[in-house]
């Protein structure tokens, strides 16, 4: 690339630096997009870029493949149901230490060696939930996120990255939550101009098999047509669904990007074309 088109790029990302400025950005991380270190080096390098433009990042992490390793290092079957976790009294021991002893600092310490500023938030201070019905233990559903310290983190320039554990209403004990449906709950609550989820998938495709097939915007009546054709099927339903009523709620725009794709958050957002799925009203 030469010198006239490095211009011609940054260019480009102007309008959008200068819109989004003082915006905050719910993002989430998961999947295989958290397993290659240089892949995640990579995601929290665009993350540091948008706290450098004046835009408040604020992450929300899973943790399910670190979470069953550590399981089955401590001699526990990982069993699901409906694609939740069964979590029992050890198993929610194990996703507390997983997330707040590994996963959640590795994040905060890669920001700050990138020179960003990061304060890794457990989500029991975060979210407040109640546990589900069935058989699945400690497994919540969120019913309320208390913001205070995730706005003191942004007003200080701080990444909050937050755990996707809940503080049971009830008894104060420690809740497992899906992330996906805990970063819409505070995407909602905190009015995030963008919800951007960063998984294994490209987004919504046609043709699961051929990523040339992506879809790059939906709205509800699309979503609405490619479920009655099974286009939208299994577990893409939930995350459409929530992401919908996280813009019914006041989330400006949900976005579902690769987050093996170098650099996906930068591509997304400041480029004219974007690389994934953009869902809207």
């Amino acid at each position: 690339m030469n010198a006239a088109e490095k211009a011609s790029v940054l260019l480009e990302a102007l309008p959008y630096m200068q819109g989004f400025r003082g915006h905050t950005f719910l993002i989430k991380v998961g999947g295989s997009a958290m397993e290659d270190p240089a892949q995640v080096d990579l995601f929290l390098r665009d993350v540091v870029f948008l706290e450098a433009v004046g835009i408040n990042p604020v992450i929300v992490h899973g943790g399910g493949k670190a979470i069953s390793k550590a399981m089955q290092e401590s001699g526990l079957q990982a069993r699901f149901i409906n694609g939740m976790r069964v979590t029992d009294d050890e198993t929610i021991q194990i996703v507390e230490q997983t997330l707040a002893r590994v996963i959640n600092p590795e994040i905060v310490a890669k920001i700050n060696a990138f020179g960003g500023k990061a304060v890794g938030l457990p989500g029991t201070e975060v979210f407040v939930g109640d546990k589900m019905k069935g058989d699945l233990g400690w497994v919540g559903e969120v019913t309320d996120c208390r913001t205070g310290l995730i706005q003191a983190a942004v007003a200080g320039e701080f990444v909050p990255v937050v755990s996707p554990v809940a503080r049971e209403s009830a008894s104060g004990k420690t809740l497992n939550v899906n992330a996906d449906l805990a970063a819409c709950a505070l995407a909602t609550q905190l009015k995030a101009t963008k919800l951007i989820f960063l998984s294994d998938v490209r987004g919504v495709l046609r043709d699961p098999k051929d990523e040339s097939t992506l879809i790059p915007t939906l709205d509800p009546q699309a979503i609405d047509r490619l479920k009655a054709e099974g286009v939208i099927g299994g577990g893409m339903i939930p995350k459409v669904d929530s992401s919908l009523a996280s813009l019914r709620g006041g989330v400006g725009k949900v976005h579902l990007i690769d987050g093996r794709i170098p650099h996906a958050l930068i591509l997304e957002i400041f480029t004219d074309g974007g690389i994934g799925t953009e869902i809207h009203l």
